[in-house]
């Protein structure tokens, strides 16, 4: 028997998983600083673990968070990742005052750049631990502080009308500069215990070495992505598809939030075509399950 050959038609529903929408919250800019990954402007922006550290506020500054104060970040540079603040009680050659120091906190992703310079103005010699170290030098546990070299960066520092016109420049007070490898692994400052008045922080001498007025004041701090310190694929892919990296859910897991407000688990790529389904079906909410009819061909021939 020859059966002439025939289209069978299936209609087979077929259920897309969409992306939930919400609306977009996270920035790619705080006032002038561009903000990228690790960083965010706002919960749920970057990545968690920096989350309490830099904040951008209802000013649209981007602020830097630790134990001991707020400092503004006036620049990152995302390819050495480098973070520069500011420090509003610190003292330059324009603008001295009292300070109670600056300092990071131990269990943060942060350390001090090996540029950054600390020069502590207007302690005193005679009851200053800064000093005691030095004259202990030799016993367990002691060890100077200020830096032999950093005599002429207190000298030109002393030069300036706004620190010399304040500070007592007389044999019972001094300045000690160190670098940052010397406040220990716990990178605290305490101005109060180390009995100066201020400190002054610097992080280029811009090629001007006897010219205060011309040196980068602030304070220049390291980050990490992580121990091996490498950039996650996922965000770096996101990024390219002009989406902002971020986090959601109870398990802070990542989350790609693209500009069209659709947050997705890839990129903004993906994201674009569920864009175009959500504008066809404007009824979804959250998961859209979309019936369509596939057509199934099965070409039999039997002889």
């Amino acid at each position: 028997m020859n059966f002439d050959r025939f289209v069978v038609t299936f209609f087979v529903p077929i259920i897309c998983l969409a992306p939930s929408v919400k609306p977009q919250t996270c920035q790619k800019n705080c006032g002038s600083v561009p903000v990228k990954y690790p960083f965010g402007t706002g919960p749920g922006c970057g990545d968690i673990r920096f989350q309490s550290y830099v904040t951008c506020n209802n000013q649209q500054q981007l602020t830097f968070s630790t134990h001991s104060g707020c400092y503004p970040i006036t620049s990152i540079d995302y390819n050495k990742q480098i973070m520069f603040i500011s420090d509003p009680s610190m003292s330059t050659c324009f603008c001295s005052q009292p300070s109670k120091g600056f300092s990071l906190d131990w269990n943060a992703p942060f350390s001090f750049h090996d540029d950054t310079v600390f020069a502590l103005l207007d302690c005193s010699s005679s009851s200053s631990p800064i000093y005691k170290s030095m004259v202990d030098a030799n016993v367990s546990n002691h060890f100077p502080l200020c830096d032999a070299q950093g005599a002429d960066v207190c000298k030109t520092l002393y030069s300036c009308q706004a620190i010399s016109s304040r500070v007592n420049v007389v044999p019972g007070s001094s300045c000690c500069v160190y670098t940052p490898v010397d406040l220990g692994p716990s990178f605290e400052m305490d101005l109060e215990k180390l009995q100066c008045s201020s400190y002054s922080g610097l992080y280029g001498f811009n090629g001007q070495e006897f010219n205060p007025g011309a040196w980068s004041y602030g304070v220049a701090i390291k980050y990490k992505f992580s121990f091996d310190n490498d950039y996650p694929e996922m965000c770096a892919h996101c990024e390219k598809s002009n989406g902002i990296c971020g986090y959601s859910g109870p398990y802070n897991s990542y989350v790609c939030y693209c500009p069209n407000g659709v947050n997705t688990s890839s990129d903004c790529f993906f994201g674009s075509a569920w864009s175009i389904s959500s504008r066809i079906f404007p009824r979804q909410t959250g998961m859209m399950f979309i019936y369509g009819t596939a057509w199934l061909f099965i070409l039999l021939a039997i002889v």
